[in-house]
């Protein structure tokens, strides 16, 4: 990750970030843009809870796909797309806070594959709590009518 090749790439994250219903469904926000970076929060909410009042797993993986995917978007020239194609998510610990931060990090950048790292932290009083990680692979999608950036 040397050479950034697009130098829009915040502008074209926010938009395509703003166009994903999901993360406006569980009320998620974009809240750091970076080369390679993208940090996504949102406040806990009760009605995305599992039976025992911890965030729900499903919501937990959907925000760190996000963040991992966008991470890849980022170092991704305009013309570029990207889809997820795998994950793997690690529950560390129950999803409970008062809010939730998930962080996207690409680890290894490619022409046609990304991989991405992704960390969930809780937010209560205190240190924010690692609740789980995610390895994400993403395929890097070009030229594909209704798929882009």
């Amino acid at each position: 990750m040397n050479q950034r090749p697009d130098e829009n790439f915040r502008e074209r994250v926010t938009a395509s970030f703003a166009r994903q219903n999901a993360m406006r469904t569980i009320g998620a926000e974009l809240t750091k843009v970076e080369y390679g970076i993208i940090e996504i929060e949102m406040p806990f909410r009760e009605d995305l809870t599992q039976q025992h009042g911890f965030l729900h797993a499903g919501i937990l993986s959907t925000a760190l796909d996000s963040a991992c995917g966008y991470a890849a978007l980022s170092v991704m020239p305009p013309d570029a797309a990207v889809l997820t194609i795998e994950f793997k998510i690690n529950l560390l610990s129950p999803g409970r806070g008062d809010r939730f931060l998930f962080r996207g990090e690409v680890t290894k950048p490619g022409n046609t594959i990304i991989v991405s790292d992704g960390r969930g932290y809780a937010i209560a009083d205190g240190p924010a709590k690692l609740i789980a990680s995610m390895t994400g692979t993403m395929m890097v999608v070009r030229g594909r009518e209704g798929i882009d950036g």
